[in-house]
């Protein structure tokens, strides 16, 4: 039988698997417009690739809870509670899509104590930078080159990262689009944005959509420390 945390997970899987179906069709749509723009319709393989995995997730953890069920139809071994339910292992896919982090998303210093941070640059020096500075400081880390890299990280382990460095201008994507893919994955989602040139009215925009700060480049690493901290503090603080 499918017991209450069973029913959680399913529900919570199930809206994640809606979400990208959901960016699916935009991709779909980005992909026909621009005539079959080769980074379109790649990242619309990977998401139909992702909806594959939650999908075969949610038939894998229905399917070993039915046949739980069945078992459990015959007389309990001597000395046991017919009425406790029975442990079941979740499949290997089951925890994958929920806890544990792809072998292929490189993370710099994963033993660290500190918050797991997404940074978001195509601009190698400047990534390795801050990455260095923030692993220095016993964060974990992440960097994606562009937007789609970025966003395929995020649709698998979204509840994982406690922030994100995001740099406004990037490859096929600016940082304003990539800021609000990553809102219809998690309206939660905490971002800072970072830029030497930006447009006023743009930030002012995505500052009012919950944009958590912005960190003008070139940045030191006083100013980097002192705004990632802030703005994973004020991540913390319950809503008033």
């Amino acid at each position: 039988m499918l017991y209450q945390d069973d029913l959680k997970w399913i529900a919570k899987t199930s809206t994640e698997l809606n979400t990208v179906l959901q960016q699916i069709a935009r991709y779909a749509d980005l992909a026909k417009r621009h005539k079959g723009d080769h980074d379109y319709i790649e990242q619309l393989h990977q998401q139909v690739e992702i909806a594959s995995q939650s999908a075969q997730a949610l038939v894998n953890r229905v399917t070993s809870k039915i046949l739980d069920n069945a078992s459990d139809k015959t007389l309990p071994p001597s000395g046991t509670d017919a009425s406790a339910p029975v442990a079941v292992s979740d499949t290997p896919e089951a925890i994958d899509s929920r806890t544990s982090i792809p072998s292929q998303i490189v993370i710099l210093n994963p033993e660290g104590g500190r918050e797991l941070i997404l940074i978001i640059d195509d601009e190698p020096e400047i990534a390795e930078f801050a990455s260095t500075i923030l692993a220095e400081e016993g964060y974990k880390v992440i960097i994606a080159r562009d937007g789609f890299e970025a966003l395929k990280i995020f649709q698998q382990i979204h509840d994982q990262i406690g922030l994100i460095i995001l740099d406004f201008f990037l490859p096929v994507m600016d940082g304003d689009a990539v800021f609000e893919e990553l809102k219809t994955i998690d309206p939660s989602v905490n971002v800072v944005l970072s830029s030497g040139f930006a447009e006023q009215n743009k930030i002012g925009a995505m500052l009012a959509q919950g944009l958590r700060g912005f960190i003008p480049k070139p940045y030191t690493r006083e100013k980097l420390l002192e705004q990632v901290g802030s703005s994973i503090e004020a991540s913390r603080r319950p809503i008033q």
